[in-house]
C-alpha cells in the first residue's frame, strides 16, 4: 500500500471512530473529526501531513517510488 492510500484509509478510518465516540462516549469527540477535516483541508494546499511524514519513515513508500520500481 502505497502512503497516499495508507492516509486517505487513516483518516476515513479516524472521521469513523470520531463519530462513533461522539456519538456513545462523549460529544466532545467532534473536535477530533474537525481538526482531521482541517488537516485535511490544509494538506491540500500545502503538501504537508504529519501522518504522511510519519508513513514514510516507517519505510512506506509513494506511488512515484512504487511505479519507477515496477
Amino acid at each position: 500500500m502505497s502512503v497516499e492510500r495508507a492516509t486517505m484509509a487513516f483518516a476515513g478510518f479516524m472521521v469513523m471512530l470520531s463519530m462513533l465516540l461522539t456519538a456513545t462516549v462523549h460529544h466532545g469527540f467532534i473536535w477530533l473529526t474537525l481538526f482531521v477535516g482541517a488537516n485535511l483541508f490544509q494538506s491540500a494546499f500545502t503538501r504537508i501531513c504529519p501522518a504522511s511524514m510519519l508513513m514514510r519513515k516507517l519505510g512506506m513508500k509513494t506511488e512515484a517510488e512504487i511505479a519507477l520500481s515496477k
